[in-house]
């Protein structure tokens, strides 16, 4: 696995603050990010997708992630892409 650095969010001091990261050999976009409150947790437990059971599995989670990250999203995206300019 080999992980880049995308970004931190600025506005979030120095514990605990949501990060970017690509894993380019696995093409894949590894987040941290603030756990749900019971509520939002129990919503997003409650969900059904179509053709999914509802529930969160235990090998996956929940995690928020504030809008002011989007740019660092999109940047992710596009390096997990190949498509960085």
């Amino acid at each position: 696995m080999t992980l880049r650095f995308i970004g931190i969010d600025p506005e979030s001091g120095q514990h605990g603050s949501p990060t970017v990261w690509v894993d380019t050999t696995n093409r894949e976009l590894v987040l941290q990010g603030w756990k749900p409150g019971k509520k939002l947790k129990a919503e997003c437990a409650a969900f059904a997708a179509p053709g999914h059971a509802p529930g969160i599995p235990s090998h996956e989670a929940v995690i928020r992630i504030p809008a002011r990250m989007v740019p660092m999203l999109r940047k992710a995206c596009d390096v997990a892409e190949g498509t960085e300019l």
